[in-house]
């Protein structure tokens, strides 16, 4: 999710933890506790300190180790250290469990988006996305919103508040999977094509993306009130271009498709020579795929320049004349 919504949901679970005694009757412990929660709810996205590296660093490593197995651990250990050293008095179990509980929503929800995380390693590397929540839900967000106006109205009833706001929550991404699987099943009746469907959500609540690979071709579309409307084609031949196959010998390349398996390529002939442009057809809208990796290329398919990111076409279209320019 995004950092919003995360941090929303670390001041949420400080409300939800005035229900334990041990919070509610230590002042250190209701400060540490309340430290833990927003720390924690933050701090495994720590990892976007690899955007001063580069687009490509950040695209490897982020949601990678700092979501793994290992972190639910270590992340709630180094927030109850740092913290006791603060405050000494505080109750260290405690700090510690609600900690633990911060870290662990914030890698669990991270899942049910298409973006995904590693969360099993060092088991797999593979990338897990229930793909049911877009990275911004104005649901969960909102619910919170209404969460902190009853917790100011009704400040006693507070823990009460937020452990109804969290059942509603598993109820609504429950909804999603409900949802989700039903307009798969629909797109496999009405496509009627062997290959792989996805489905995955967008900003708005009855607009989803589908994707239909075979090994022909992807289509890409979107699911409104339950009918679909193409809007693109991605055909698979195109990976045999050389273009294609020398682009991937580009570090801005090899990360976007470590990170994806849904990247398609166009190649443009340029006069320079060629232009390839791998698009994550996971995310489109408006017939425009804002997460890609390009690269250009000599006639001979040399590699002169690559880049992976996040842009509109137009600010793509401008980066790429001003480098060529």
């Amino acid at each position: 999710m995004d950092t919003g919504t995360h941090f929303v949901m670390g001041v949420g679970l400080f409300g939800l933890a005035q229900l334990d005694p041990a919070v509610t009757t230590d002042p250190e412990t209701m400060k540490s506790v309340l430290l833990a929660t927003v720390i924690g709810s933050e701090i495994p996205d720590i990892d976007t300190l690899y955007r001063l590296k580069g687009n490509a660093k950040y695209i490897r490593n982020h949601r990678g180790f700092s979501h793994s197995l290992p972190m639910l651990l270590i992340w709630p250990g180094l927030i109850t250290l740092g913290l006791f050293v603060l405050l000494p008095e505080m109750n260290v179990l405690h700090t510690f469990l609600w900690s633990f509980l911060a870290v662990f929503i914030h890698i669990f929800i991270d899942l049910f988006n298409s973006y995904g995380t590693q969360a099993l390693r060092p088991l797999s590397r593979n990338w897990v996305a229930f793909n049911v929540l877009n990275i911004f839900d104005p649901f969960i967000f909102s619910l919170h919103l209404a969460g902190f106006a009853l917790w100011w109205i009704w400040p006693a009833q507070c823990g009460k508040i937020f452990l109804i706001i969290y059942l509603t929550i598993a109820c609504y991404i429950a909804l999603r999977f409900w949802q989700q699987r039903n307009l798969l099943r629909m797109a496999q009746k009405q496509v009627n094509l062997h290959g792989r469907y996805t489905v995955t959500p967008t900003f708005r609540w009855n607009v989803w993306n589908l994707i239909v690979e075979t090994p022909e071709m992807a289509k890409v579309g979107e699911i409104r009130n339950k009918r679909i409307h193409w809007t693109g084609r991605f055909p698979t031949k195109d990976l045999l271009h050389p273009a294609v196959k020398e682009s991937k010998k580009a570090e801005p390349i090899r990360a976007f498709l470590s990170f994806t398996s849904y990247g398609y390529p166009k190649v443009f002939e340029r006069p320079y020579g060629y232009e390839v442009r791998w698009l994550d057809v996971r995310y489109h809208y408006k017939r425009h795929y804002p997460f890609f990796a390009i690269a250009l290329l000599d006639h001979h398919h040399h590699i002169f320049y690559a880049y992976v990111g996040w842009m509109s076409r137009e600010q793509l279209d401008k980066k790429t004349k001003q480098f060529i320019s």
